[in-house]
């Protein structure tokens, strides 16, 4: 059988950079005060995070921390990806900024104010995308054979 998750992933990824790149946008901008450097730093992500994320997803996908014995992601795993995705992410921003603005310390303020804004906006996403089966035809399938195998 061939292995869909890789469409899930292209999925996740894309999803996951709309919502980022417009936090970045308005972060930026607020704390650059120019609109137009918001935009600049936005749009260059989304280049970078989207194939930063990619590979995030696959490192995670072959990574069995945090799955359970019946196959599900347990909350700590969601966590857990949250975390090393915003170091990632995090690291990224702060290195366009700088770069997009010439100056390390607004890349340090536009690094740290989106560490709170989007681990919690991972957070949802990750959790929002469990729910949903794209990707992954069989895991209904398992959980339902390890709820008569439960049941049985």
């Amino acid at each position: 059988m061939k292995d869909s998750s890789h469409k899930r992933h292209i999925a996740k990824a894309v999803t996951w950079r709309i919502v980022g790149t417009i936090d970045t946008i308005l972060l930026s901008w607020f704390i650059s005060g120019n609109p137009f450097t918001g935009l600049k730093i936005g749009f260059a992500e989304v280049i970078t995070k989207m194939a930063l994320y990619y590979f995030h997803e696959r490192i995670w996908f072959r990574v069995k921390l945090g799955v359970k014995r019946n196959g599900d992601d347990s909350k700590k795993r969601h966590l857990a990806k949250t975390i090393s995705w915003r170091a990632v992410g995090t690291l990224d921003t702060m290195l366009l900024a700088w770069i997009i603005t010439g100056d390390p310390v607004t890349g340090l303020q536009i690094g740290f104010a989106e560490v709170v804004t989007k681990m919690i906006f991972y957070y949802l996403h990750e959790r929002t995308w469990y729910k949903i089966d794209f990707g992954l035809p069989n895991r209904r399938e398992r959980d339902k054979e390890v709820a008569e195998v439960t049941e049985g």
